[in-house]
């Protein structure tokens, strides 16, 4: 009889003890040249990110030289004192590194991602970037027209076509917040070389910028790296800006950029709020996920699984311009799109749901399920060097403590459901929402006006 063949199995992996998880805290110094530097050591994070912070904001941009910020920022990896933008460009590929520059409303941003091994390389290449950038009069020609090739396609794109209608709607002509953030082409088309320098010298200087870098930085002295490349920026000392005041209207209106034809109406439905220094903030954070932050939230359930309206509508809020004395201001803001005839009935069914969260409030469970999607996540969320960094960077720009991540987790593990209503309620009232359509109004105006949530206003879409 012949013996069945026994098999040996390993034992069975037993879990361990779960890790405590914190955002991580960063060390912050200061170079020389005033430069202030916040390092983050990731151990196992061989990718190294680098931000740069540039006190440049958009409303520093000369009358008339909207944009000129955006130019600024692309024109950074176009060439050096050194090197042609093409041997800039090759350097940059040698190093396996990316360098990536963006202007908004609270600055400039340089991000620089690269591997630890050529991270000395690639740091002297930023340093070059920021204290001697060629601004070439043909390089910043070549970038003024790739800008005005981007505007029509912007206009042509309905989302950011509504974003641009509801920043017009909120805030004051005068205030750079009003206008679209890169330029319009009648602005665009008037920069220059000469203008870019001069913005450059009055407004970049390290005495006013910040340095973050995260990464695995084992066995590299980075203090003495630092003294090498960023230490070697030089620039007059210089106050901050301060940060100017805002008003927005949120009367509650309708705007219908008219698209003649469409077969979807986009909806970007908003108005302004606190920025993070108020103290409502993680209440509103939990409260406006519960309302529309993921695929199980609220505006969702109604208007995608139990109407069909839509594939998705969210509901947001995002910091446009922080001040220190916590005077800054985020935008509130509810979007999505929804097919043209039922415009009117989405919209009907939305702010139902707005008037039953004040009436009945969230249930438990839904502040549950978003404390456990938002903080359960997090460390999921801040695998990479990069996300570190770029959250590292929010809060300097913000004005924020360097812990306010770790904290703001905490805050919101302890808000409760009577909190979280209260702050979602407070965020979209029904009658101080601005809301931007845009899609056919020949067949959206009437029904839209029916719902009674404010004047309709028609506009073109070009």
């Amino acid at each position: 009889m012949t013996e069945l063949a026994t098999m040996d199995f390993h034992p069975q992996p037993q879990a361990g003890q779960p890790k405590p998880w914190a955002f991580p805290a960063p060390e912050r110094g200061t170079l020389d040249n005033g430069l202030t530097v916040l390092r983050c050591h990731r151990p196992g994070q061989q990718v190294v990110a680098v931000e740069v912070l540039l006190a440049a904001p958009l409303e520093a941009e000369p009358a008339g030289l909207d944009g000129l910020a955006t130019i600024m920022a692309r024109a950074f990896s176009e060439g050096t004192d050194k090197l042609s933008a093409e041997e800039f460009a090759a350097e940059l590929e040698r190093c396996g590194a990316t360098l990536d520059a963006h202007a908004d409303h609270p600055g400039v941003r340089l991000s620089l991602e690269v591997p630890v091994s050529r991270l000395p390389k690639a740091l002297g290449l930023l340093a070059d970037a920021l204290r001697a950038p060629a601004f070439a009069e043909s390089e910043v020609e070549r970038l003024v027209r790739n800008r005005l090739d981007e505007i029509p396609h912007e206009t042509a794109n309905p989302a950011r076509r509504a974003a641009k209608e509801l920043s017009k709607e909120l805030f004051p002509a005068t205030s750079r917040m009003s206008r679209p953030r890169q330029g319009t082409e009648e602005t665009v088309q008037k920069i220059d070389s000469a203008a870019v320098r001069a913005f450059f010298d009055k407004h970049v200087r390290p005495a006013t910028s910040t340095a973050v870098i995260v990464g695995d930085l084992t066995g590299v002295d980075l203090d003495a790296l630092l003294a090498e490349t960023l230490g070697d920026w030089t620039g007059s000392s210089a106050e901050p800006r301060p940060v100017p005041s805002v008003a927005a209207d949120d009367t509650g209106r309708v705007i219908i950029v008219d698209r003649p034809g469409a077969v979807q109406t986009q909806l970007l439905i908003g108005r302004v709020g606190a920025d993070r220094h108020d103290r409502v903030w993680p209440a509103q954070v939990l409260g406006t996920y519960c309302l529309g932050g993921t695929l199980t939230s609220r505006l969702d359930r109604v208007l995608r699984e139990e109407k069909g309206y839509t594939y998705g509508v969210r509901a947001f809020g995002q910091v446009l311009r922080a001040a220190p004395d916590g005077t800054g201001i985020a935008m509130l803001a509810i979007s999505g799109s929804v097919d043209t005839p039922n415009t009117g009935p989405a919209l009907d069914d939305l702010w139902k749901v707005l008037r039953t969260l004040a009436a009945e409030g969230l249930t438990d469970a839904e502040r549950d399920i978003a404390v456990q999607n938002l903080v359960g996540v997090a460390p999921l969320k801040f695998e990479t060097a990069a996300a570190v960094a770029g959250t590292l960077a929010d809060q300097v720009e913000q004005y924020l403590p360097d812990d306010y991540q770790a904290t703001l987790y905490q805050q919101l593990a302890a808000t409760g459901t009577v909190e979280a209503t209260a702050a979602a309620v407070s965020a979209f009232p029904v009658d101080r929402l601005v809301t931007v359509l845009v899609g056919d109004a020949a067949q959206i105006q009437e029904p839209v006006k029916a719902l009674g949530i404010g004047e309709v206003t028609v506009v073109s879409a070009e």
